[in-house]
């Protein structure tokens, strides 16, 4: 699993070995990831995931550790700005298409084979209301997480005879990312709790884990190219989201 070392990525990964998983915890920042993997009894493989070696070592970890490769999160996120769309920059772009979209692409491609020879698999896309709704002041991210929906998709419908399936999951949980933009915008916090139809953000492990853990599971066998909203029911009716972003 990328990005476990924290937030949604953490509370997944820890809820899967908690029922019995074997796992892997790809992780650019090495000390968040080897506490995670050394309290889980997992094993850490540094991984930039913009980085498509690094991408391919964490899968052949995988392999070398544990004989197989079953289940694929792709969870990983590096940052990036509030700003408006005229003044992101071609490396913010370039950047957030890196993270979000080829780095699980390459996760994908160089898990299937393993996964199509056995007949049995499991991709897992985290993606985004932000691009859903197109929220406000977050351009990389969106066009990343909805390019990432996509590839679900498409891979989803070409790869659905050989018995892996591909589901992503559009979250709301206060994570890593949804703390960092508080921080820029504090007042949100209370916004985006009471637009919630359940009044709150949910919890990384308790609330969105599960649903990964069903989705690798034998019960979602009949289950691909699908967007679970796992969001207390916040896609409804859209979640509001205007920072002042300023002239």
């Amino acid at each position: 699993m990328t990005g476990a070392g924290a937030g949604i990525g953490e509370g997944i990964v820890r809820r899967f070995a908690d029922e019995g998983a074997k796992v892997v915890v790809a992780e650019i920042d090495s000390a968040a990831g080897e506490a995670v993997a050394q309290s889980i009894g997992g094993t850490y493989v540094g991984t930039d995931v913009s980085d498509r070696e690094q991408v391919e070592n964490a899968v052949q970890t995988a392999l070398s550790a544990y004989g197989s490769i079953d289940i694929v999160v792709n969870n990983a996120w590096g940052g990036g700005g509030i700003g408006r769309v005229e003044k992101k920059t071609d490396e913010q772009l370039s950047q957030g298409i890196a993270v979000g979209y080829y780095g699980p692409f390459w996760a994908m491609r160089a898990a299937f084979p393993h996964m199509k020879e056995r007949g049995w698999g499991r991709v897992i896309n985290m993606c985004s209301l932000n691009g859903v709704n197109a929220h406000m002041g977050s351009l990389e991210y969106n066009a990343a997480k909805e390019a990432l929906r996509a590839l679900t998709r498409t891979a989803a419908r070409e790869w659905a005879p050989t018995g892996v399936t591909v589901n992503a999951i559009c979250p709301a949980a206060k994570s890593q990312a949804f703390f960092r933009a508080i921080g820029e915008y504090p007042e949100l916090e209370a916004v985006a709790d009471a637009a919630n139809p359940m009044g709150r953000m949910g919890d990384p492990y308790d609330d969105i884990a599960p649903v990964a853990v069903f989705l690798a599971g034998e019960g979602s066998r009949y289950l691909t190219g699908n967007t679970l909203f796992v969001d207390g029911g916040g896609h409804i009716n859209g979640t509001p989201w205007a920072p002042d972003l300023g002239d």
